[in-house]
């Protein structure tokens, strides 16, 4: 059996943990019968492009050309992605075969029927923005006419969704206590098979190391350190840091899901390529 969780990430709350949300669907008692006396096989996390049309960047560049996942071709609402890179990848193989370099890409794939599919759905996921309800109107409506409508909705950053401590309500989320495995992110990133040379670079880089440990800390109580399905980022104890902790960085466990990079509130956390053949060797797939 195959499960998956999936979790937008322009959620407010700073101390919510996506990962912990995980373990707890799996424990509500509709659910939890289907996992009691099963096994992991493997496990992972990534994060799921879900801009669509509105996001999607020049797919043309000296030298490369983005297809698929890496163009954010993803048809969110269907939440399936394998047939867009399958037609990106045959469009750009044709238009270098044909013209002789990658120069045009980007207007042939925005003619294709991949910008079209995307078009269709692409007022899906932000008419959430607004609330549940106003969401289910909005893609009711943009399913039955196909998207036709004479309107785009934009997007908006999910990092810049998270309120601050001072202005937070309690949350009252009434969660569970855990039986069912892993027993928390270090165990579950045994399960992705992660593997980095202990002598290569940091790739996790953070741009201004203060910001974690004074503003970042009193604003949002380092939300890295729960979003992190890996638990790359731990606040340590350090008595040589005027503030008594420093942020540590556990780039070794990290599944390369780039959930940093996406929800920092501060963008600086610079997340760069590791070494070829590092990250998750999924395992029994």
């Amino acid at each position: 059996m195959a499960v998956g969780f999936v979790c937008a990430l322009d959620y407010s709350e700073p101390d919510f943990s996506p990962f912990e949300a995980f373990q707890q669907f799996k424990h509500h008692p509709g659910v939890k019968p289907l996992f009691e006396g099963g096994e992991i096989l493997s496990g992972g996390a990534r994060t799921i492009i879900e801009g669509g049309a509105q996001s999607l960047p020049k797919v043309e560049m000296p030298g490369a050309l983005l297809i698929g996942d890496a163009a954010g071709l993803l048809n969110l609402p269907k939440i399936k992605g394998t047939h867009q890179a399958l037609r990106s990848g045959m469009l750009a193989a044709v238009h270098i075969a044909e013209q002789g370099s990658g120069k045009g890409f980007d207007e042939a794939l925005r003619a294709s029927p991949v910008m079209q599919e995307l078009q269709k759905v692409r007022n899906i996921r932000p008419g959430f923005n607004k609330g549940l309800w106003r969401g289910l109107i909005t893609a009711a409506i943009e399913t039955v006419t196909a998207g036709k409508l004479p309107r785009t909705l934009r997007n908006h950053a999910d990092h810049a969704s998270l309120t601050k401590l001072q202005d937070l309500k309690p949350v009252e989320r009434q969660w569970v206590k855990r039986d069912l495995a892993p027993r928390d992110r270090l165990a579950s990133v045994y399960f992705a098979a992660t593997d980095h040379d202990e002598d290569q670079p940091v790739h996790l880089q953070i741009l201004e190391p203060d910001v974690c440990v004074t503003r970042c800390t009193e604003e949002y109580g380092n939300p890295c350190t729960q979003f992190c399905p890996a638990q790359v980022y731990e606040m340590v104890e350090d008595t040589t840091s005027a503030t008594g902790e420093r942020l540590q960085i556990n780039a070794a466990n990290c599944v390369h899901c780039k959930t940093c990079d996406i929800k920092d509130p501060y963008q600086i956390i610079n997340w760069v390529t590791p070494e070829g053949g590092c990250g998750p060797n999924y395992q029994n797939l």
